[in-house]
């Protein structure tokens, strides 16, 4: 459970950080960049569990909760945007 809260807080400031590092337009508002840098930190967690990275009780680190947010941002781009 611990470190479901680690992934959650870290995966709140990444989310910022990969709104600051995308390129282009960002329409996204606070909230939905939050939860999509959360998403994208737990996604990194359980992936890098996945691919045998990580141990069973620990985190992504936050370089890949970053890169997991950027990931999760460029796949929500890809499906809302606007013609």
């Amino acid at each position: 459970m611990w470190t479901l809260i680690v992934a959650i807080v870290v995966g709140f400031i990444a989310g910022l950080i990969a709104r600051a590092i995308y390129p282009g337009n960002n329409n996204a508002g606070f909230i939905v960049t939050t939860l999509l840098g959360i998403a994208g930190s737990v996604i990194a967690t359980y992936g890098g569990r996945f691919l045998g990275i990580y141990a069973e009780n620990s985190s992504a680190g936050f370089i890949a909760s970053i890169v997991g947010a950027v990931v999760i941002l460029l796949l929500y781009h890809f499906f809302t945007k606007r013609s």
